[in-house]
């Protein structure tokens, strides 16, 4: 096949346009024919699924607090968001690099694609873009952020990738007698995640976090506060290692000003929604957090490695029965795992940490759903309900930007009539009251129809975003 055309993991796999089923994927041609890949369309509902997800608690997560980001341990609806991308970034590894004909052609397009999503990841969530509600743009090199949702793929992609490319030779053509088999055939994947696993957890147990402080300018005048500290092994927000060493590296101005721990009972009454502080609100509080930082980071390596197990299984397993059976049984391990590491209060669960409870539990909530999706489309061939989230998760990228970021929106808000109150979608709105119409940007479920109904008109055209 042509490696050129097998390398859109991640926010977009490798397609003809066709979306075909699992099944029809793993089915594979004589290598030596030059062809289309094709898609994967549990892999494209699932990605879709994601991307909902997330557009969804972005809009509503401030009326609806319980379905918005833990503000500390606990796991809601908007923490599954990033592990099951993860997840989905090493299924589609497995898939799309299933097969390398030039390990060194490979290693250029690995990372070339990462370098292309931290420039995308700086450019939108760095702090250059303003959109939805400001039209202007630009950023203070002194404050800009570095970390966010799509350097935390590249990351995980750049590493997944890179293991499993130069293991290529490595890997069986068929498997050995046994159901544990697949995981001593990649036996290299699993050591991967064992090292980011390890480099983590004695990181965040045994590094010392010093005192610290920090510039608050949130508030009207910018003040400096100190945060005692001087312990290890600490896991609640002030003095955790993971935030140490984003401040150590980044610098502390470079980080995310509105942490989730604002909403936390600690810092204000209306926990957990957002709300003025408490009058003796400790100054963590007020302080910057990066949630998508370095050290948990490398934790997160471990979602993507768990996702290339799935994918592993797709390959080499070719009945419906055996595949989730693999599937299930890992998923609902890793879910049993993260609960009991959570309630025995051993590892909380923690998004903001990227926790190995969280980790596991997460895991194994996106294998579970993952396979699902598979009996759903796959076994029982109930695909159609499907489309709209397939179709977003074709253009998922397109989604993301547009909807996510607030891209369109910034679009539509700068069409305006004498004063930016009076924009295009302001003005709009109005004409339809009068005619009991909601434009389709007005609520949470129509916006992703809309989105669903134009990644829908893209794919029938063969417009797709690529990283």
């Amino acid at each position: 096949m042509d490696e050129a055309k097998r390398m859109e993991e991640g926010f977009s796999t490798p397609h003809n346009g066709d979306g075909d089923s699992i099944e029809q994927i793993v089915e594979q041609e004589q290598p030596s024919v030059k062809q289309k890949t094709k898609r994967v369309a549990t892999l494209d509902a699932f990605r879709g699924l994601t991307i909902v997800v997330m557009v969804l608690v972005d809009d509503a997560g401030g009326a609806y607090p319980h379905i918005d980001h833990s503000p500390w341990n606990g796991c809601t609806l908007a923490d599954f968001v990033m592990p099951f991308f993860l997840f989905i970034v090493g299924v589609a590894i497995a898939l799309a690099l299933k097969r390398i004909p030039k390990v060194r052609d490979a290693v250029k397009k690995i990372i070339l694609r990462t370098l292309k999503l931290l420039f995308w990841g700086v450019l939108l969530q760095g702090g250059y873009s303003h959109a939805p509600d400001d039209l202007s743009y630009g950023v203070d090199m002194r404050f800009i952020r570095w970390c966010g949702i799509l350097q935390r793929i590249a990351l995980v992609y750049c590493v997944v990738a890179l293991i499993e490319t130069y293991t290529t030779k490595l890997r069986p053509s068929s498997l050995k007698p046994g159901q544990l088999s697949i995981f001593s055939a990649y036996q290299w994947q699993w050591f991967g995640g064992f090292v980011a696993f390890v480099i983590y957890m004695v990181t965040t147990l045994s590094l010392y976090v010093p005192d610290w402080s920090f510039v608050d300018y949130n508030s009207q005048e910018a003040k400096r506060y100190t945060i005692q500290c001087g312990m290890r092994g600490h896991l609640g927000p002030a003095c955790n290692a993971v935030g140490y060493v984003d401040r150590q590296v980044w610098g502390v101005n470079h980080l995310y000003s509105q942490p989730v721990w604002t909403r936390s009972k600690e810092c204000t009454l209306s926990s957990p929604a957002e709300g003025p502080f408490l009058k003796n609100a400790p100054s963590w509080c007020r302080a910057p957090f990066e949630p998508e930082g370095l050290l948990s980071s490398i934790s997160a390596i471990l979602s993507g490695v768990i996702g290339i197990h799935y994918g592993h299984v797709l390959i080499h397993f070719k009945g419906h029965s055996e595949r989730l059976k693999q599937w299930l049984s890992l998923g609902f391990v890793l879910f049993t795992i993260g609960l009991i590491l959570h309630f025995t209060h051993a590892i909380p669960i923690n998004k903001q940490l990227y926790s190995l409870s969280y980790v596991c539990f997460t895991a194994g909530a996106a294998g579970i759903v993952f396979s699902v999706l598979y009996l759903l489309i796959d076994v029982w061939k109930l695909r159609t309900p499907f489309l709209l989230l397939e179709w977003i998760g074709m253009n998922a990228m397109l989604v993301f930007v547009m909807a996510a970021q607030g891209i369109f929106a910034a679009f539509v808000n700068g069409w305006y009539y004498k004063d930016p109150d009076n924009s295009l979608l302001d003005l709009t709105k109005k004409w339809l009251e009068s005619l009991t119409i909601l434009m389709a940007y007005e609520n949470h479920e129509s916006e992703i129809t809309f989105w669903g109904v134009v990644a829908g008109i893209f794919h029938k055209l063969g417009i797709y975003w690529k990283v």
